[in-house]
């Protein structure tokens, strides 16, 4: 199946639930819009959750590597989370 791809990651969205990165791969990013404001009649992302997640662990409350909570939009959270995983994958 081919997915959209932001700066070589694979990315999927539900709703205001984003995950980025490939599931074979050990690492992804959980990216959740917590708040959006409205810009010229369109909602745009104005707080991010960002979560590193690893795959390979099995209980769900130990995959989470590292988290944070960004003030702005979603190409920014994007961003981060891509240098995020290039560091986790040894990119």
């Amino acid at each position: 199946m081919k997915f959209f791809t932001y700066k070589g990651y694979p990315l999927v969205r539900s709703g205001n639930q984003l995950y980025y990165g490939d599931m074979s791969e050990k690492y992804v990013v959980s990216l959740t819009i917590e708040e959006s404001k409205n810009v010229g009649g369109e909602e745009v992302a104005s707080r991010i959750r960002i979560v590193q997640m690893d795959t390979t662990e099995k209980d769900p409350m130990k995959a989470f590597v590292r988290n944070a909570v960004q003030d702005c939009g979603l190409y920014e959270a994007l961003d981060f989370a891509r240098v995020w995983l290039d560091k986790a994958l040894g990119k």
